[in-house]
């Protein structure tokens, strides 16, 4: 049964596939210690959910077998120098919205494996969006290993991959675990802009480029906002520097659905935007879920730390949008460069 499932997965456009139990994973306790420490920061959902996270009976009651998915977003480019009113938006967001995409093929193989296992079989699908430690699921399953920077390794894929899972009452035989393969390389602690990799393995979230442009909804801490440079959605800094990126292959199931024309926006155009514009030229991408407010906070924070006088008039405008969030970041913005213009900070 299992070749039969790996070959559909397969079909479907995904790039790898591996099987695990549905026993909890092994890392429950360390996740329980990671949230009460708060460094999850305003990510609720992940305290209301803890108990299914670490025990996946209490998502689907009587599940034997996990499948975990990866699907590669490997592209032509991954970093990007500062460059001048010129705005960084992660790799993976230079796509249509990849739940969608991953939702489509995930629900064609949840009922592929339903009819293999018979009328009382029940499986479920996830794409980032259940109450499942899929990282260490992945790693338990042999898709990968956690890396220093707590994301999933592929050895054939490298960084650049969306993880998915389907948990189900078919039992399958799972397939070996992997090991963990950073050996003494630091790079990607050295990278991070924000210190956010407090220690090898260990993230403060709270610090994190990628929490603070997209999960946060408030103010993002002035004493942080220097560090991120002129990105506008997310931060690819940490993944880029891994060297198991040699391997990386452009997916199969994400390549037609790429959007090259969210990258490198121009920032002090993307300020004028009105909501109506947001919706449109965003829809069906990640960026919609940062909201207009929080989109041009962080194109705010990014012209500060980037822009020039030739950015204050539209900065000046945004200082007067109707949204208090909007409104404060562009003041400091204008304060960052009368400052670097007149040589006083």
């Amino acid at each position: 049964m299992n070749e039969k499932v790996r070959l559909r997965a397969r079909e479907l456009g995904f790039d790898d596939f591996r099987i695990t139990t549905a026993a909890a994973p092994e890392s429950g306790e360390r996740f329980r210690e990671w949230l009460a420490d708060q460094r999850h920061g305003q990510m609720a959902y992940l305290h209301r959910n803890a108990e299914k996270r670490v025990d996946p009976q209490k998502v689907l009651p009587g599940a034997k077998s996990i499948l975990t998915l990866a699907s590669s977003y490997e592209g032509p480019k991954k970093t990007r120098q500062v460059v001048e009113r010129s705005g960084v938006v992660a790799a993976y967001a230079l796509y249509q919205d990849y739940h969608d995409v991953l939702g489509t093929q995930l629900k064609h193989l949840c009922e592929f494996l339903n009819n293999l296992g018979g009328p009382t079989a029940r499986s479920l699908w996830y794409v980032d969006t259940g109450p499942l430690l899929e990282r260490d699921l992945a790693q338990r399953a042999g898709l990968g290993f956690i890396g220093k920077h707590t994301n999933l390794i592929s050895r054939r894929l490298g960084n650049w991959i969306f993880l998915s899972e389907i948990i189900t009452t078919v039992e399958l035989e799972p397939d070996p675990s992997e090991t963990n393969r950073c050996g003494c390389c630091t790079r990607c602690i050295s990278a991070c802009p924000t210190k956010a990799i407090t220690a090898p393995f260990q993230l403060d979230a709270r610090r994190c480029i990628s929490y603070l442009t997209i999960e946060l909804k408030g103010p993002i801490p002035e004493q942080l906002r220097p560090a991120i440079g002129n990105r506008i959605y997310g931060c690819d800094d940490c993944l880029a520097a891994c060297p198991w990126n040699r391997f990386a292959q452009e997916g199969r199931l994400m390549q037609s659905h790429a959007r090259p024309s969210l990258a490198e926006p121009d920032l002090v155009e993307l300020l004028s935007i009105d909501e109506v514009e947001f919706k449109r030229r965003f829809a069906a991408t990640p960026i919609l879920r940062a909201k207009r407010r929080g989109l041009l906070r962080n194109v705010c924070v990014a012209l500060g730390n980037v822009g020039d006088e030739t950015s204050l008039a539209a900065l000046e405008k945004a200082s007067a949008d109707s949204e208090p969030l909007i409104a404060e970041h562009a003041s400091w913005a204008i304060g960052q460069i009368r400052g670097r213009i007149s040589g006083k900070p």
